[in-house]
This record gives C-alpha cells, structure tokens and sequence, in this order.
C-alpha cells in the first residue's frame, strides 16, 4: 500500500467526477444483483427440453421479464465502473487495465447479445405457446425455441459470462496491489477470479461443484461493493 502522498500523484486529479459516476454505478450494480434473488427464488431455474422450457417460460413471463431488465441494466453500468477503474489505475499498470476493460467488455458484448437475447426469444416464444390453438403450431414453436435453448446450454457460454468477466475483476485487483485500493479489495479479486475459473467450466464438471456459480456471483457483488466505497473516497480527495 503506498502513502497518501503518493496516492495524489497516481490517482488522475482530474478524474474525480469519474470517480463519483463509477462509485454511484457499483452501488446501483449490486443493488440490481441482490434485487434479482428473490426473483430467481420465486421461479426457480427453467427446466431441460424445448417444450417443457416453453411451459415454464410461459408461466413465469413476468418473473424472468424483470430479471432480464435488471440484468441488462446491470450490465451497462459495468461501462462506467470499470473506466473510473481504468482512470484511477492507469498510471500504476495501463497494460493490466486495458486487458481488464477488454474481458469486461467482451462479457457485456456477450451477455447482452446472446444470455439476454436467448432468454427474452424464449419468453416471446413461451407466450406464443401458451396462446396456441394446435398441435402444428405448438409443434412449429417448440421447433424454433431449439436454437436459443441450445444457446443457453452451450459451455462455451457459462466460459464466456462467468470465466471472462472473472479474469477482468482478477487482472484489475492484480493492478490493485501496487497502488490505492485496499488489501481486502485486492484479495476478494483474486478470489473472484479463482472461484470464476471454475465456476466457468462447472457445466464439464460434476455436479458436486455446480453451486459455485452461486458462489462466484456472491463475491463478484462483495467485491463491487468494495470497489464503490474505495471510487466514492477517491471522488472525494
């Protein structure tokens, strides 16, 4: 940890609004998180199979309908924390920031255009099954929710949403332990990045390790809390 009068010299003095914009969007981020709990345990998770996922998705429209809205929004407000990250750390390591940024904008990419997307065409879908008269029809929907449930159960995508943004916060708290943010902060984002690695491959592993996607969002929240409180002081120097 270096000295407060070392702290003025690395930190972008003219960079403060920055600050106080990133610190806001953290605090809303792990708001709209925990928002999303109650939700998620009212609908519990979509079951497996084309049709039964159409059933479900029916039935609990308006549930998954928020938790798409909040997870979007939280998405976007990535944008704005981690260039006040970028701001503040820039000068302490430009090139693990700029890596940083990259894997949290390549999750955001990701996350909105495909997770989301695939979620909210099973919704459309689901309703239109629901309000169907006959079998061709109900066959013709089941037939199009293949390749957005397909998308959902695809590997690759738990690496791409859980695994990459995790090795963005991981690269950031590398850059944290040079410079202005505390140990516990810097700590939590080792451990983000650790439990992110294996939570991203938990869909090839065995089911033993399948709440560690729980896990990971947990200490991603934790660590965004962190990350508000320590953005929201330096707003303030």
């Amino acid at each position: 940890m270096i000295d407060q009068n070392t702290t003025v010299h690395v930190i972008d003095p003219e960079g403060k609004w920055m600050y106080r914009v990133g610190s806001i969007a953290a605090l809303i981020l792990v708001i709209g998180y925990f928002l999303t709990f109650p939700v998620y345990a009212s609908v519990g998770f979509y079951p497996n199979g084309d049709e039964a996922r159409l059933a479900y998705f029916a039935k609990h429209a308006m549930g998954w309908w928020i938790i798409t809205g909040l997870m979007v929004f939280t998405d976007l407000l990535i944008v704005p924390i981690f260039w006040a990250l970028y701001q503040s750390l820039k000068r302490i390591n430009r090139n693990l920031m700029l890596l940083a940024v990259t894997c949290e904008g390549l999750f955001i990419a990701v996350d909105s255009t495909v997770t989301w997307t695939a979620h909210s065409s099973l919704l459309a879908l689901g309703h239109n099954y629901a309000a169907s008269t006959s079998d061709i029809q109900r066959a013709t929907l089941v037939a199009a929710a293949g390749y957005p449930s397909t998308m959902l159960d695809s590997p690759l995508l738990a690496i791409y949403i859980i695994l990459i943004p995790s090795l963005g916060i991981f690269l950031t708290a590398l850059a944290m332990s040079k410079g202005i943010f505390s140990k516990s902060t810097v700590y939590l984002g080792w451990t983000v990045g650790a439990s992110g690695i294996v939570a991203g491959m938990s869909r090839i592993l065995p089911g033993a390790l399948s709440a560690l996607p729980i896990i990971n969002a947990l200490l991603v929240m934790m660590w965004y809390s962190l990350v508000s409180w320590r953005l929201h002081r330096l707003g303030q120097r």
